[in-house]
């Protein structure tokens, strides 16, 4: 049997273990814990990857490619007949077609390229610029009084390109070769490889078919001849 002086001192002591459990251990006797996620412990301020704040992750810009020079409008001029910035509006054809003869028919001056064309200004090859020499205000109504040693400037975007005329052609609408000549990487000779740039001014010899009798004209108008000018590009 228990002693009645003992039981007081064991309750007190069993009320104490009780209220202990209830109310948890002291701060300082508590294991810290960390703060969890789904992801797990929560990293610190260190450890966190930063994310952009939009667009895709670990993809640099790339820049834009250049554009094609032989797609975009140039400017002409030729001080020695005082020719001054005609537009020359780049299509995709041969020399005098329909797209071409349009392009002309506005005063301007049309530049093929593509297969059956040339190549853009500066660019190593044949550049081909037609116009109309009566008609359409007749920009390049001087062109046959050019001669060799002349100059011909060709402005592209801020760069200009300055040509030196060594020659003069003649190209028949009615021969498949005179037309492949003047259409040739290397004005003249079809199928030989060029090195170096090269201009071909092309406009019409109506004066001179209609003066020799020549009064021949294709569905779009033009004489048999045209007369053309060559340069090759100066050294810089």
């Amino acid at each position: 049997m228990t002693s009645p002086r003992i039981l007081p001192a064991v309750l007190a002591g069993a009320l104490l273990l009780t209220l202990g459990a209830c109310a948890g251990a002291p701060a300082a006797e508590r294991s810290p814990e960390p703060a969890m996620s789904s992801a797990g412990p929560a990293a610190t301020a260190a450890e966190r990857p930063v994310v952009a704040a939009s667009g895709p992750v670990g993809r640099t810009a790339q820049p834009s490619p250049s554009p094609d020079p032989r797609t975009r409008a140039a400017l002409l001029s030729i001080p020695e007949i005082g020719l001054a910035d005609l537009k020359v509006v780049p299509y995709e054809g041969t020399t005098d077609d329909w797209p071409g003869t349009r392009i002309q028919n506005r005063g301007l001056g049309a530049s093929p390229y593509g297969d059956r064309g040339g190549v853009g200004p500066g660019e190593v090859g044949n550049y081909l610029v037609t116009a109309h020499r009566l008609s359409a205000g007749g920009p390049l109504r001087d062109l046959p009084a050019l001669d060799v040693g002349d100059v011909v400037r060709v402005t592209l975007g801020g760069e200009v390109f300055e040509y030196e005329i060594t020659g003069t052609r003649q190209t028949s609408f009615r021969s498949e070769r005179s037309l492949a000549e003047q259409r040739a990487a290397v004005p003249g000779h079809p199928g030989r490889e060029p090195t170096r740039a090269m201009i071909t001014i092309s406009t019409c010899a109506t004066p001179e078919d209609d003066a020799a009798g020549n009064h021949w004209r294709d569905d779009r108008g033009n004489p048999e001849h045209r007369i053309d000018k060559i340069g090759v590009l100066r050294e810089r």
